[in-house]
């Protein structure tokens, strides 16, 4: 899509005043990443517009594989946000003007938008990130170096990031972070990396293993002297 066609799409196509918002997570060496556009000076959320003959949840799966390729992702939603104020006018202007694009008031995307947030899970080195017309390019921030971002997005953001350390304790949903394969030294880092504490170590694994969800495979994990680490993976049937 390019900017004309963006313009002139109609607010008829989509439902109106409501928008998505995703808040694409994933890890990497110990870390718990958010990925951002960038739109103008600013970076943002990436998300997109509700079809007018489409459901919510069907929005989110194609707004997320539109936006990095994906199409089977933990999606779970989050939030809504829409305080009475909620427009990106000014932020659309800047960068129209920047970009030397005409302007109208009455754009579509100009009116108040409340918008459904929803939490993404990913395997980073999966994603593939797509530049379009409004997205300049992509990154990974760690959630304690958020840069500047539109509006209210990076209170989104952190929102997303404590639900995520409240449902894990509820359930188990974090494989989506690790590759298909791992250790269970490895899923015990990634939940001391989204907790953000110490864990004993052996409790975990103990409860992980009596989860009944993870297969154990006969292959070793060769990669440090002594004792080598089992890998598993999520049994089959959980998937």
């Amino acid at each position: 899509m390019n900017y004309t066609d963006f313009l002139n799409q109609k607010s008829t196509s989509y439902l109106q005043n409501l928008s998505i918002d995703l808040i694409i997570i994933g890890y990497q060496e110990g870390i718990l990443k958010c990925l951002l556009p960038q739109f103008g000076n600013k970076w943002l959320l990436p998300g997109g517009y509700i079809g007018i003959e489409e459901s919510v949840d069907d929005a989110v799966k194609r707004i997320l594989k539109e936006c990095v390729g994906l199409e089977h992702a933990h999606l779970k939603f989050l939030m809504v946000a829409g305080s009475a104020h909620r427009r990106f006018r000014d932020e659309f202007k800047a960068f129209f003007d920047q970009e030397g694009l005409p302007w109208k008031e009455d754009y579509w995307f100009n009116n108040r938008f409340v918008t459904l947030a929803h939490y993404a899970l990913v395997n980073l080195e999966e994603t593939h990130p797509k530049i379009n017309v409004l997205y300049e390019r992509f990154a990974w921030f760690n959630f304690d170096e958020l840069p500047e971002m539109w509006m209210d997005h990076r209170s989104i953001a952190l929102n997303a990031r404590k639900r995520l350390k409240e449902d894990i304790q509820e359930e188990i949903v974090v494989y989506n972070l690790l590759p298909a394969e791992f250790t269970m030294p490895e899923l015990h880092q990634l939940y001391q990396s989204i907790l953000e504490k110490a864990i004993d170590r052996s409790r975990f694994q103990k409860k992980m293993l009596s989860s009944g969800l993870f297969e154990r495979l006969p292959l070793l994990k060769k990669e440090t002297r002594g004792r080598n680490p089992y890998q598993y993976r999520l049994k089959k049937e959980k998937i």
